[in-house]
């Protein structure tokens, strides 16, 4: 394929910047024809994973779709050899079409497996103690102190380590041996989770609990280090994707809690090989999510087959897979904001999007390391990425601002004949996301007052405000990440840039979004004694729904968030709580 020449970048640097921004995907495929070739990386899954998804398949054949989660059934463990573990399944006696009696498929499970999560042993973090000195002094009022305490103590109820059988017979498990103690979100996710881990570690922070925090991030690299980036979830079916990458983050909280160097010199080449793989493949500055996968996601192969059977074609159907496991890399999974056509769940074109709030992530990673080079005296390395900060800034600023709106819009790419993508405005995504406003928890954004004072107009017109927090879109389309939805990574992101800005309206509208937040994650916990993984927001002391999944508990970001939220505001004595 024969490349566009490259203007000349000290003649207009401005002009260079846009150009090469743009120049995305010209050495990787042809976008006109992406609806019908799919010709990316595909990393193989594993034999066990393959035979748990015809388990699953099975199980939802014979027990049907009621109350029926796939995932548990991958997320099952062997007691036997997995050729012994098949020929046990080829025994199972069968009609003769074939269907099993639900009886027999439960006595082979029983059988042949463990539970899921078996292989997760719960253990005290060495770190936790019942009310930590120092333990959020601003907060005054005793209902919400309690409270807070009780949320405090989740961590002890979420913390895992790995069984030792896992590390012996990794072949018997899809569960990845990590080597410390981690913190899971609950329910469902039994399993260590890339983004979730974020807000984990503020909550540990606020819990005093560096010890567990330093734990994760160690894992993560661990991961980084076996895969070359860290995993979608610590599962085997998860090594074809990652998730939104906020590693660096971590480790730039916990070292500034901490002063812990050794942190810093473990994590810098971790964090290069991250930055690297969410930069290769292409010549660019702004990136995107592109899963490593062209098939049904195995945790949800029963839900993905059932979506692609209105597609006619082989190429179609894999193309669709594809678009579903980048949206899940996304974390957005699933939202109307990756859809072509808002009612056609088939029509996801993530792979075709560059993100506001992922380049927003990748910045802060290129803002990390420069610092943290600088902190280990890496000059060179400190200089690169002081430069490729500056240029991503500079693209943000320049593909995703839109002045009117005074929001970060997500980009839409488009073609030429000669495959090269050439920049359009009208190819911003007009509608209204809570990622619209994620650049602005990025110090280079928050800290320019014009920019503040726009954005904070821009929100508070925007329809994402309601009684109990930022709703994640507009548009109430069933899927999770839509609207009534509000979920607490986007509630902090959003109040801490506005917190972080010298604006004092800035500062107001921030506490004023925590305050609700809070207020709905108290009383619902009081109404059912959880912290949930979403909130409706319409009303306070409502749980979330909607999406592929029943509504799940625990929770790992939410309980970080509060109590992040609590250490930043506090609680005066005088001040109600409830709704």
């Amino acid at each position: 394929m024969a490349l566009p020449l490259f203007p000349n970048p000290n003649q207009n640097p401005s002009f260079f910047l846009l150009f090469l921004s743009l120049y995305l995907f010209a050495s990787m495929m042809t976008l006109a024809n992406i609806a019908s070739i799919d010709s990316g990386p595909i990393r193989p899954t594993t034999p066990l994973v393959i035979f748990l998804e015809k388990l699953q398949e099975t199980a939802f054949q014979t027990y049907g779709s009621s109350d029926f989660d796939p995932k548990y059934y991958v997320d099952l463990s062997l007691k036997f050899d997995l050729k012994t573990t098949e020929k046990g399944f080829d025994e199972i006696p069968r009609s003769q079409n074939g269907s099993i009696l639900s009886k027999d498929l439960k006595a082979f499970t029983e059988r042949y497996f463990y539970g899921a999560g078996e292989d997760l042993i719960f253990v005290k973090p060495v770190d936790f103690v019942v009310e930590p000195d120092g333990f959020l002094p601003k907060v005054k009022n005793q209902k919400v102190r309690s409270w807070a305490l009780e949320v405090h103590s989740l961590w002890r109820n979420l913390s895992r380590r790995v069984s030792d059988g896992v590390k012996e017979h990794p072949e018997l498990h899809t569960l990845l041996a990590l080597p410390g103690t981690c913190v899971v979100p609950g329910s469902r996710f039994r399993e260590v989770y890339y983004w979730d881990s974020f807000w984990v570690i503020r909550g540990l922070l606020a819990s005093k609990m560096y010890e567990t925090a330093k734990a994760i991030i160690y894992n993560l690299i661990y991961l980084i280090d076996e895969y070359g980036f860290v995993l979608n979830g610590a599962r085997a079916y998860y090594t074809n994707r990652s998730q939104p990458p906020l590693l660096s983050p971590m480790v730039h909280e916990v070292y500034k809690r901490t002063g812990d160097i050794e942190l810093v010199k473990k994590s810098l080449p971790a964090l290069l090989k991250e930055h690297h793989f969410w930069n290769s493949g292409c010549n660019h500055i702004l990136s995107r999510y592109y899963a490593m996968w062209n098939e049904p996601r195995p945790e949800s192969s029963t839900i993905d087959k059932e979506s692609a059977s209105k597609l006619l074609t082989l190429l179609e159907k894999q193309h669709f897979y594809r678009e579903v496991a980048s949206t899940a890399e996304s974390g957005w999974d699933f939202s109307t904001r990756w859809m072509r056509n808002a009612s056609d769940f088939t029509t996801l074109a993530t792979t075709t999007i560059l993100p506001v709030d992922l380049n927003a992530y990748i910045l802060k990673i290129e803002l990390d390391i420069a610092y943290f080079a600088k902190v280990l005296g890496e000059s060179s390395i400190a200089q690169r990425f002081d430069e490729a900060s500056q240029a991503r800034k500079n693209a943000i600023k320049t593909i995703f601002w839109n002045e009117k709106m005074g929001q970060w819009l997500d980009y839409w790419l488009g073609t030429t004949s000669e495959n090269v993508h050439k920049w359009e405005a009208w190819n911003q995504n007009q509608n209204i996301f809570a990622s619209n406003f994620i650049p602005l928890w990025i110090d280079m954004f928050n800290s320019d007052e014009c920019v503040v004072d726009k954005v904070v107009k821009s929100l508070e017109k925007s329809g994402l405000l309601h009684a109990a927090g930022i709703a994640a879109s507009l548009t109430n389309s069933t899927e999770q990440w839509d609207f009534p939805n509000g979920w607490a990574p986007l509630q902090h992101m959003i109040v801490e840039g506005l917190v972080r800005s010298k604006s004092k309206e800035a500062k107001t509208l921030a506490e004023d979004i925590a305050v609700r937040w809070m207020k709905t994650n108290y009383a619902t916990y009081m109404k059912t004694g959880a912290m949930h993984e979403k909130y409706d927001v319409r009303r306070c002391g409502e749980f979330g729904g909607g999406g592929e999944y029943v509504p799940q508990t625990g929770f790992g970001w939410t309980n970080g968030v509060v109590l992040a939220f609590l250490e930043e505001f506090g609680w005066p004595e005088d001040k109600d709580v409830d709704c």
